[in-house]
């Protein structure tokens, strides 16, 4: 092995996440994006994505995200974030702050030829209303 590097890179390496993600398409592609949102920024509407599960990085400010089944929580900068992706809903990736713009970074996967981000209409919103978990609310 050659001397000229250091030792550093062995411990350059923090986890920031880990998690048991659903199965992957075979076929599936990856895709990352970097998302900007200003401040107040309401972010996307309520969406799925149906090729797979995204893990993403919050790189500045904070994010409200919520998930079908899991309570609102705020994400904040160094933080990681993922949603298992097929017909989870993601309600929310706003901005949650008024005074600062927020950034972050997904990887995604994709099947090819289906979409990326499928919204969401008010008819299955209101369908799917009881899983839909109140803010505050407590795991048991």
């Amino acid at each position: 092995m050659s001397t000229q590097y250091g030792e550093e890179w062995k411990t350059a390496i923090t986890v920031v996440q880990g998690v048991h993600p659903p199965a992957i398409a075979a076929n599936a592609e990856a895709m990352t994006v970097v998302v900007e949102y200003p401040p107040g920024s309401r972010g996307a509407p309520p969406h799925r994505h149906p090729g797979g599960p995204a893990f993403g990085y919050m790189l500045e400010g904070e994010m409200l995200f919520e998930l079908e089944g899991e309570p609102p929580r705020v994400i904040r900068a160094g933080e990681a974030f993922w949603e298992p992706g097929g017909d989870v809903i993601h309600y929310s990736d706003a901005n949650n702050r008024e005074d600062l713009p927020s950034r972050f970074l997904v990887t995604m996967f994709c099947v090819p030829g289906q979409q990326m981000l499928v919204l969401v209409d008010d008819d299955e919103l209101a369908a799917r209303e009881h899983l839909r978990i109140p803010r505050g609310h407590r795991a048991r």
